[in-house]
């Protein structure tokens, strides 16, 4: 009987005993001058441009070019057939300033007017006020003063306001046209 407890007892220590650890993998050595790639160094991320003068910031000279005499403005509500006139005036400080309209039958209206703050490669940031008015409906009216982004994209000859739906979640398509 001893023989079998004695048995028992060394089973259940050995259910008990840890297991041993995993080997530790083999570190290698150093990696020499010869075998080793150079590490790029991380990404500089980019800076805000500064203004010319006190006026308007001008990172790209051939945009400032086309953006100086706008060939006018539309909403698509109004219709893109006739545009509106568009003017930019660039003061002797420097500063840009975008004065732009359009008018439809029933007193339907668009007005872009601000001050250009940042002429960038195909976008503007104009700070300034967008107005809406009966269009696309009768008594419709939004108007927003803010800091507003147009962008020329997919090669088109207009920049493009990027903020959608900025009113009451209606799509507004503003272009300013080269």
């Amino acid at each position: 009987m001893r023989q079998f407890a004695l048995l028992g007892v060394m089973s259940l220590a050995a259910c008990s005993t840890p297991a041993p650890e995993p080997a530790m993998p083999a570190i290698p050595p150093p990696a020499t001058q010869m075998n080793t790639l150079p590490v790029p160094p991380p990404p500089v991320p980019p800076q805000p441009v500064p203004p010319s003068r006190s006026g308007t910031a001008i990172a790209s000279t051939v945009d400032a070019e086309r953006l100086r005499q706008p060939s006018g403005v539309t909403l698509q509500w109004i219709g893109w057939e006739e545009r509106g006139p568009a003017n930019v005036v660039v003061s002797k400080d420097g500063e840009w300033t975008l004065n732009a309209s359009q008018r439809g039958p029933g007193g339907q209206s668009l007005d872009v007017r601000g001050t250009i703050a940042e002429i960038g490669h195909d976008y503007f940031i104009l700070d300034g006020t967008i107005t809406i008015e009966n269009t696309p409906d009768p008594g419709r009216r939004c108007q927003q003063t803010k800091r507003w982004h147009f962008a020329v994209t997919q090669s088109r000859k207009y920049y493009r306001l990027r903020e959608f739906e900025w009113c009451d979640f209606l799509t507004d398509y503003v272009d300013i046209y080269l």
